[in-house]
């Protein structure tokens, strides 16, 4: 098959072009979001060139085309064809992570040894018999199991800051994916969890970002583990101030009674996600909640774990 290069290409629509004008306004429009596609990666995007086919096609191919694939179809067309840049170096790749990065920077193939409560990596040899951190046997949290990826530490915590405050959504469905592996492969198949509920936002954090990144990476999660997902489950009864400005000393009584459930959850194991985990303390309220509404079990599942040796650096997070 003789290969075309680009300029015979656009030969033949400019002489298409004469026939049909729109031909020439559609490929100039179509050039414009090819880019953004290649960028982000996002249904938005890849749904304004679908619209855009739509707008310029005939109305009769129109029709078919709506009515044999979805936009969902055509996203996954784009994603498969179009090259994306890595969310870590910049370079182009078919994932959100490339290879390169994934083998570099993800370790969570290589599993370290973390308390099964809280998810900090276990230092002693006695911790590590026990499967327990000193801190969680002289004071067991509410929750009942935290697993995690990786620490955050540079360049992961980028990811984080990327998602939350870049509108990155992309990271969303990836973390969700690595931490689906992770639940395949680390939860007991004869107490798989009823249902997932990520962390809930502040109503005024909400409407400043637009989203709640736990929600964005809670929700492709539960597919994957084709599990419900309800993140209308537990609430925030009163605002808060963000945890990230509090001393750690101060984190817990901040979220105390900050939630509610609103829904009857008796006898259910319950999969609580949450971006980052950092002191615990957002988690371990949300848990207190969940077990005083009936909840058998709680286990949160976060992205990335703030290490013991930073977490009086108040970097962050929850």
């Amino acid at each position: 098959m003789k290969r075309r290069s680009a300029r015979s290409i656009l030969v033949r629509v400019d002489s298409y072009s004469s026939v049909n004008p729109n031909v020439t306004q559609l490929f100039s429009r179509l050039f414009f979001c090819f880019p953004l596609f290649t960028r982000f990666k996002t249904r938005s995007n890849a749904l304004n060139i679908w619209n855009l086919l739509a707008a310029y096609l005939p109305d009769d191919l129109t029709r078919s085309m709506r009515s044999t694939y979805s936009p969902r179809f055509f996203t996954r067309c784009l994603h498969a064809a179009l090259p994306n840049l890595c969310a870590l170096c910049g370079c182009q790749s078919h994932s959100v992570i490339c290879l390169q990065c994934d083998a570099t920077y993800w370790h969570w193939r290589d599993f370290p040894l973390r308390c099964t409560l809280c998810a900090l990596p276990l230092t002693t040899s006695a911790q590590r018999t026990r499967q327990t951190c000193d801190m969680c046997i002289s004071s067991k949290p509410s929750f009942d199991a935290t697993f995690t990826l990786a620490d955050y530490v540079p360049p992961l915590d980028s990811l984080m800051l990327s998602l939350k405050f870049g509108a990155h959504l992309a990271l969303g469905r990836e973390f969700a994916a690595r931490l689906a592996r992770l639940a395949a492969a680390r939860l007991d198949a004869s107490d798989w969890p009823d249902i997932v509920v990520p962390a809930p936002l502040a109503r005024n954090r909400l409407v400043e970002r637009g989203f709640n990144q736990a929600w964005v990476i809670a929700k492709p999660f539960a597919r994957l583990l084709r599990l419900p997902a309800d993140a209308t489950l537990i609430t925030r009864s009163r605002s808060t101030a963000a945890q990230a400005r509090l001393a750690l000393e101060a984190r817990p009584g901040n979220v105390e009674g900050a939630f509610v459930v609103t829904k009857p959850i008796h006898d259910w194991h319950v999969a609580l996600v949450d971006d980052v985990m950092t002191s615990g303390a957002t988690l371990q309220a949300l848990a207190r909640a969940l077990k005083a509404a009936g909840a058998r079990r709680v286990t949160n599942f976060t992205v990335l774990r703030t290490p013991r040796n930073i977490e009086s650096d108040n970097l962050y997070l929850m």
